[in-house]
């Protein structure tokens, strides 16, 4: 197609082959799956951060990275948007995991029962945490417990905007050091940041330039004064 039927494509926020400006992130990620899932040692990580900086999109080049090496555990990735209540959870997973969908009580001890027994390592990502908040918070402490169960194979990610969700919602965590997940913030983008994602995007067309150089930039700070959102910044260009 045309030079702007291209930069329009290349303006999608479809997962890049390189994060820019989040490559510290990227590392710390492939660290915790190299450290857990491949050197079978449950934990959890929960990675917080405003929507549009990145989170998802570094979970899934990652896990798309390593995907040869994960290949021997299971991997489960949901998000719980989709989900029709925090305790619809435990049928999703159960589902995921081949096991037969029990009822009340039964449901979390068979997904206990499972995770504790022999097997492969199992990777549960949750993207959009956030949503399985309920009163007493037992789905999210059910979730973040089972990787310190005795001969747990779970490993943990979970995804949410808030910065304070393990603060505010899982305090009694805390009270074993052990069972706290570690912790990864995504900060918003920065002007240079969002700036350097616009050129490599747009430098993958050919042939004229399709946005000035000065408008990236005026779109960058704009963008980064709001909200440092690079989904925000993508949109406008396109």
């Amino acid at each position: 197609g045309t030079c702007y039927q291209q930069a329009k494509q290349v303006l999608h926020a479809a997962i890049p082959d390189r994060l820019q400006g989040r490559e510290r992130e990227t590392g710390i990620l492939r660290q915790f799956l190299q450290e857990h899932v491949l050197g079978r040692r449950p934990g959890s990580l929960y990675v917080s951060g405003a929507p549009g900086t990145g989170k998802t999109a570094c979970l899934s080049r990652v896990l798309l990275d390593c995907k040869d090496k994960l290949a021997r555990s299971k991997t489960v990735v949901l998000n719980c948007m989709e989900l029709g209540s925090p305790h619809s959870i435990f049928p999703a997973l159960a589902k995921h995991l081949g096991l037969p969908v029990a009822s009340g009580r039964e449901r979390v001890r068979s997904l206990e029962k499972h995770l504790t027994a022999q097997g492969p390592m199992v990777l549960l990502v949750l993207d959009e945490l956030d949503q399985l908040e309920s009163k007493g918070q037992d789905v999210l402490y059910t979730l973040f417990e089972w990787p310190q169960l005795p001969s747990s194979r779970l490993v943990l990610v979970g995804l949410a905007n808030a910065l304070d969700l393990t603060d505010r919602s899982l305090a009694r965590l805390r009270a074993h050091p052990a069972g706290s997940p570690q912790l990864l913030h995504f900060p918003p983008y920065t002007k240079e940041q969002l700036t350097r994602i616009l050129q490599e995007r747009l430098g993958q067309v050919a042939g004229d330039r399709v946005v000035d150089s000065a408008a990236l930039q005026f779109c960058a700070r704009k963008v980064s004064a709001v909200s440092g959102d690079a989904r925000k910044a993508l949109d406008v260009c396109r």
